[in-house]
């Protein structure tokens, strides 16, 4: 059995591998502000993308995008702030979800890309 972290861990190198199929220029991942982390900052275009990943291995409970609260996206919002002061940050922002369901063999089963899932 797989613990959760290893499980959300193949989720992101799935989600990468997807973004970068995409033409996303990957900048960061798991970028830590104090208690918030952002999974994948990605750049596509002109747009700073902040990636929030979440992984499942079943849907008895809802999907994996449901698990965000307006808690998580607080977190997130303040670490992309902090994170675009450190660049000086000058372009679009967007912030994304990426919700990847894995099948009992750990293969992909299913992955959708949320696109301005939530804004500040």
């Amino acid at each position: 059995m797989h613990s959760k972290n290893q499980i959300g861990q193949y989720g992101e190198s799935i989600a990468i591998e997807y973004l970068d199929k995409l033409g996303y220029q990957i900048l960061e991942t798991n970028w830590r502000f104090k208690r918030a982390e952002i999974d994948i900052i990605a750049k596509k275009a002109e747009t700073l993308v902040f990636i929030e990943v979440k992984t499942r291995t079943y849907t008895f409970y809802g999907q994996p995008e449901d698990s965000i609260d307006a808690s998580k996206e607080a977190f997130i919002i303040d670490a992309a702030q902090r994170y675009m002061e450190k660049i000086g940050h000058n372009w679009e922002v967007r912030f994304d979800i990426i919700s990847i369901i894995l099948a009992k063999n750990k293969k992909l089963e299913k992955i959708s890309h949320f696109k301005d899932a939530f804004f500040y």
